[in-house]
């Protein structure tokens, strides 16, 4: 396989955390919009926490006005949308302003349990690094809920560490229920009135080798991302005792930098999964746990 200068890739089987592919893996890269899976996932989680329904509704706030980048729905400061169609703009259509926008409410709402006062996005951003931590997220910096890089502080990860993310997020039957619809029909309100929008999703590869997601992401920094989700039918084997054992098997792959990230993941999901089953049919052996797997603990069960 060709190797790109910049570009990063990371490719794991979820279940067993057998790591199959790697390149440049460890250094620490601009990720753009990956960020969102981040930000989706602690919304969906604070969501879960304070049992709010994503169906409630939040005021687009005055910050999205200077924002920049993608705003396909062209949300406007005072405009009101659920929570639930915020996430699907987000994740689908890389929405920033959406992304902004849920920060903004959620952040607001955190600093408000804790009876403190101060900037919504930034106390959110603060849960986002927290997340990575807990999932062992050693070099990665959140500094923003879009992935834009607006300021002189840059946030960054690595493709290990957003294969961590990604593996977090898609046990989320909700997150994985997001990221595999390929369009969705959405509504928010401007000035009284109900806007529509269909919002397709940027991730041409969706359907094809069984991938169900994850997200997109470029800038002129980042340049080509794309985290992706693969996944065949569960292995189902008879045991003595007459039970039967499920084996999931989820392929993550994470490409970063790339010039061409769609071609490029196309060739490591055919790979990694030869990869897989080569290891599973030689016995799965593991001689070396702490490089051959990736563990990523569930830190809020």
């Amino acid at each position: 396989m060709t190797t790109r200068a910049g570009e990063a890739y990371f490719v794991v089987e979820a279940n067993s955390g057998r790591i199959l592919l790697t390149q440049a893996a460890l250094e620490r890269k601009p990720v753009a919009s990956l960020t969102k899976v981040a930000t989706a996932m602690v919304v969906l989680d604070w969501a879960k926490a304070t049992r709010t329904d994503l169906g409630t509704e939040m005021l687009v706030p005055p910050s999205v006005a200077s924002l920049g980048g993608s705003n396909p729905m062209g949300l406007f400061p005072g405009d009101r949308i659920s929570l639930r169609n915020a996430l699907y703009s987000a994740l689908l259509g890389s929405d920033n302003a959406a992304a902004q926008s849920l920060a903004h409410h959620v952040g607001y709402g955190i600093l408000q349990a804790r009876g403190r006062t101060g900037d919504p996005v930034k106390a959110f951003v603060t849960e986002m690094n927290t997340l990575s931590e807990e999932l062992g997220m050693r070099r990665t910096r959140f500094v923003n809920p879009h992935g834009l890089n607006l300021s002189k502080r840059r946030g960054y990860s690595t493709a290990t560490d957003m294969a961590r993310l990604c593996i977090y997020a898609m046990r989320e039957p909700g997150f994985a229920f997001f990221v595999k619809q390929k369009s969705r029909n959405l509504s928010f309100q401007h000035e009284g009135t109900i806007r529509g929008f269909k919002v397709q999703n940027t991730n041409k590869l969706l359907g094809q080798q069984n991938i169900n997601g994850i997200k997109t992401g470029m800038t002129r920094l980042a340049g080509q991302c794309l985290a992706t989700s693969s996944e065949l039918q569960p292995v189902v084997e008879k045991l003595a005792d007459g039970a039967t054992r499920l084996t999931p098997r989820r392929l993550i792959c994470v490409v970063i930098g790339s010039q061409d990230r769609f071609g490029r993941t196309q060739g490591l999901v055919k790979q990694g999964w030869a990869l897989y089953e080569q290891w599973v049919n030689g016995g799965a052996p593991t001689r070396d746990a702490a490089r051959e797997r990736l563990v990523v603990p569930d830190p809020r069960p």
